[in-house]
C-alpha cells in the first residue's frame, strides 16, 4: 500500500505524553489527507463494504462454515472451486457477504503476518481482505498507482459479472483492501470461473438465529506506534472518515472508529496507547498483538432479542469471553464469543436500543477490552 506521511518521532517515554502525541499527530494529519482525497479525484469513487474474505486451513474450511451458519443469521449462497480457491459465499439481507475460502494453489501473501506465537500452527488463517464497491475502477487504480499504492495484479481483473483488484497486505494491519465494480443490475455472483459445487452443509433452523442480522463492524488490532498510520492509510484508500476514539487508560487501549455514514459498516481499529513492553504491564490489546499479530480480532453482528440469543447460543455450544455488558437504559448491549478455532475470529453480538445516539459506550468498551485478555 501507499507509504503514509512520515511522522515526527513519538516521545521515548511510554506514558501519558504518548497518548497526547498520538492525538496531536492524528489531528495534524487528517485534514491534508481528506483534502488530498478530494483533489486527487478519489472522493465519491469508493462506496460501502461489499464483502469480507476469510481464509482458513483446507481441513478447517467446512468446520468454519458450519460454525458461522450455526451461530449467525448467514446462509450459504454459493460454493465454488477454481484453480486457486475453494470458496463458500455466505449472505444475509442488508449485509456485506462473508467469503470463506481455503487456498488450493499459489503463494499466500499474508503468510508474513501469521507468524506470531499463537498463530504459527494456522499459517493460512485470518480475515484477509475487505472488498469495497467502487465505480470507475480504472480511474481509481490509475490515481492510486500514481500515489504509490501497490496492487496484487498489474491490471484490473475482468470477470463475466464484475471487475476486481486488491492491494497488497498493509504493513500496519496485515489487511488487504479489494475493490469490486459490478456489471449490470442482475444477480450478483462472485463465482466467475466455474459452476456451483454441491456440498452437504445445511443451516440449522433455530428460531434465535433469525434475530442475528448483518455485519455491523469489525475491529483490527494494530500496534500503538502504528495506530495513526493504519487509520490514515485506510482513509486514503476509501471514502471513510475518522469519527472518534475511546481511550481506556487503565487497560492501555484506544478504540478508534472510521465510518462511511451512520448506517454503513464501520471500520474499527484498536491499539495500545503505549507500545508493548511485557504482558503484565502492556494491557490486553498490545498483549493480543504480541500473541496473534496484527489482525482482525472480531466481527460484530447486529442482534435483536440479545438476551434470548445469548442464552440460546450457549445452549447450542458457543462459549463466551464475557457475559452481556450494558443495558437498555445505557442504550447498548454487547458480548464477545470465544475465538473460533477455525478462523481465530471472535464473534461480537451487539444490540443498540431505540433512541441510542452513539456507536459504543465507554463502559462497554472497557469491559470488552478487558475480556480480550482471556484469549
Amino acid at each position: 500500500m501507499m507509504r503514509p506521511e512520515l511522522n515526527a518521532q513519538p516521545p521515548k517515554t511510554p506514558d501519558v505524553r504518548f497518548m497526547h502525541w498520538q492525538e496531536e499527530d492524528l489531528a495534524r494529519r487528517l485534514p491534508p489527507v481528506m483534502e488530498e482525497r478530494k483533489s486527487a479525484g478519489i472522493e465519491g469513487l469508493v462506496g460501502g463494504l461489499d464483502a469480507v474474505i476469510i481464509n482458513t486451513e483446507p481441513e478447517r474450511l467446512e468446520p468454519a462454515v458450519r460454525e458461522l451458519i450455526g451461530y449467525t443469521g448467514f446462509r450459504i449462497n454459493e460454493h465454488y472451486i477454481n484453480s486457486a480457491f475453494s470458496t463458500f459465499v455466505l449472505g444475509t439481507s442488508d449485509s456485506p457477504d462473508l467469503l470463506l475460502r481455503s487456498r488450493i494453489s499459489g503463494i499466500n501473501p499474508f503468510i508474513p503476518f501469521n507468524q506470531a506465537g499463537k498463530t504459527q500452527a494456522l499459517p493460512n488463517t485470518r480475515l484477509e481482505t475487505f472488498v469495497f464497491m467502487i465505480r470507475d475502477i480504472e480511474k481509481y487504480v490509475d490515481i492510486q498507482r500514481d500515489r504509490g499504492v501497490r496492487f496484487m495484479s498489474d491490471t484490473v481483473l475482468d470477470y463475466p459479472g464484475y471487475r476486481f483488484i486488491q492491494t497488497y497486505p498493509s504493513r500496519f494491519t496485515g489487511n488487504s483492501l479489494g475493490f469490486i465494480e459490478w456489471k449490470g443490475s442482475g444477480h450478483r455472483s462472485y463465482n466467475a470461473m466455474s459452476g456451483n459445487v454441491p456440498h452437504t452443509l445445511t443451516k440449522p433452523e433455530y428460531p434465535h438465529l433469525s434475530h442475528i442480522h448483518g455485519l455491523d463492524h469489525t475491529a483490527t488490532r494494530v500496534r500503538a506506534a502504528e495506530r495513526n498510520d493504519a487509520i490514515i492509510e485506510f482513509l486514503s484508500l476509501t471514502g471513510y472518515h475518522f469519527d472518534f476514539a475511546v481511550f481506556v487508560k487503565s487497560l492501555n487501549s484506544i478504540t478508534s472508529v472510521a465510518r462511511l455514514s451512520r448506517d454503513d459498516f464501520a471500520m474499527v481499529f484498536t491499539s495500545g496507547i503505549t507500545p508493548y513492553r511485557a504482558d503484565a504491564e502492556s494491557g490486553p490489546t498490545e498483549m493480543f498483538i504480541h500473541n496473534y499479530g496484527t489482525r482482525v480480532h472480531h466481527m460484530a453482528f447486529r442482534t435483536e432479542e440479545i438476551d434470548t440469543v445469548f442464552h440460546e447460543l450457549k445452549v447450542h455450544g458457543m462459549e463466551f469471553l464475557v457475559d452481556l455488558v450494558g443495558s437498555p437504559d445505557e442504550g447498548l448491549k454487547q458480548t464477545f464469543s470465544s475465538p473460533s478455532p477455525h478462523t481465530l475470529i471472535v464473534n461480537e453480538y451487539i444490540r443498540r436500543y431505540e433512541g441510542f445516539d452513539g456507536f459504543f459506550t465507554r463502559s462497554n468498551v472497557e469491559a470488552l477490552t478487558r475480556a480480550t485478555g482471556r484469549q
